[in-house]
Parts: structure tokens; C-alpha cells; sequence
């Protein structure tokens, strides 16, 4: 989740129905750039059965993030928090500030948005466009495209040291804590904001990703 601060930001937060078909790689954990392709098999799989991309946990032949169940609740977590889940529908990859949208995702949109405060967060995980453009780099990323912007939350998170803590235990609070740092709706070891701002409970977000990760393990039979 974005910081928000009257006019000015003064930080860059960084800020599964699923396929049959499941990639056969695993996740690299080395500072390498790689590069996603911006047409997927992700897309393609979602788009031939009607599923959104919240039920999706398919990967791209080079992805370096694998799509696993705990992975896909995560990012649907993460989406449910910042206030871009939407139902889960796909939607919430074009939401921008303030609950604006966008049409073009060939890039961030870096448009600052004036309400209580100002902020230039977008996406499905809010990114501020000095956070997207740090991982985008990194990553390779040639768009804001939803896939894109699913492979940036994951490596934000393993930036974090999350990642391991999910993979191996699901969103504990330890993950949650590790995750504070990066989207301030999600709580510190205190259950309080990193950034003093309104943040979610430990209680609500693990019970929404128990609930998603149980609906997609059932969906794939994990």
C-alpha cells in the first residue's frame, strides 16, 4: 500500500478455477535480470476458460516467480487489503488512487491523483512509479501488464524475506510483519500500521487467505 501524506509522498512503498496447466520451473533467488514475456500462456489459459486472474496459479515459460497456491492467495491478499480485490475480478489490475481506473497498462500510469492526500499509486498492489520502475528494471518487465505487475508483487515480497515464510508456513504473522514495510495495510508485529496509517488486522488477513488458499486448493485438488 502507497504511504500517504498530504501533498507529498516521501517514500516509495512497494507498494485459481485454475489452469490445468502448471509451469515447470522454480524460483530463482539470484539478483539476475530476467524477462517475462508480455504475451503469456498465464493469459491465454485465463482467457480460453473465462477465469480471472485471481484463480490463476499457471506460469510463463520465463517467469521467475512460480505460481503456487500460497503464492496466488498471497497476491489476492495483498489485493485485498490495498482495496483493488474487486471481487477478484481482473479489474483490479487497472485501479488507480482514489478508485480510478485506467484502459492503457503498457506502462505505469504515474498519474498523481488529489484527494485528502496525493498519490501516484497504481496497480493491483499500488505501486508508486519509483517503486514499479525499481522493479521493472530488475526484472526485465516490458509493460504494467496484470502478469507483470503479479511477478514485481513476489519479488517485492521475497525482497522483503516473506516469500520463504509463505512458501514454507502461508501468511503468519511473521510474514505479515516482514510485509508491513512494503504495503503499509499490512500490520507490524503490534498489529499497528508502519506507517500509522489505517492497516488491516492480523485476524482479517489471515482469515482471507485461508479461504482463498482452501477455494484454490480445492479448485486444483493440492
Amino acid at each position: 500500500m502507497f504511504q500517504l501524506f498530504p501533498t507529498l509522498e516521501f517514500r516509495s512503498i512497494r507498494t485459481f478455477v485454475a489452469s490445468s496447466i502448471f509451469g515447470g520451473f522454480l524460483l530463482c533467488a539470484s539478483g539476475s535480470s530476467f524477462s517475462i514475456q508480455t504475451a503469456t500462456k498465464e493469459t491465454t489459459n485465463a482467457s480460453s476458460h473465462g477465469l480471472s486472474r485471481a484463480s490463476l496459479i499457471a506460469n510463463t515459460e520465463d517467469a521467475p516467480y512460480e505460481l503456487t497456491p500460497k503464492r496466488r492467495a498471497l497476491l489476492n491478499t495483498i489485493r485485498y487489503a490495498e482495496g483493488t480485490w474487486k471481487d477478484g475480478q481482473d479489474k483490479g489490475y487497472t485501479v488507480i488512487y482514489g478508485g480510478g481506473m485506467v484502459s492503457d497498462l503498457s506502462r505505469h500510469p504515474e498519474r498523481v491523483v488529489v484527494k485528502r492526500y496525493s498519490s501516484a499509486a497504481a496497480g493491483a498492489y499500488q505501486f508508486l512509479p519509483a517503486t514499479w520502475k525499481g522493479v521493472a528494471r530488475e526484472l526485465e518487465l516490458e509493460s504494467f501488464e496484470p502478469q507483470h505487475q503479479d511477478q514485481a508483487a513476489l519479488h517485492l515480497a521475497k525482497r522483503r524475506g516473506a516469500l520463504k515464510e509463505i512458501d514454507q508456513r502461508g501468511l503468519t504473522k511473521i510474514a505479515m510483519a516482514k510485509l508491513a514495510p512494503e504495503w503499509a495495510s499490512f500490520p507490524t508485529s503490534t498489529g499497528l500500521s508502519a506507517y500509522g496509517q489505517p492497516v488491516k488486522s492480523h485476524q482479517e488477513l489471515a482469515s482471507f487467505y485461508s479461504k482463498n488458499l482452501n477455494s484454490l486448493k480445492r479448485q486444483v485438488n493440492v
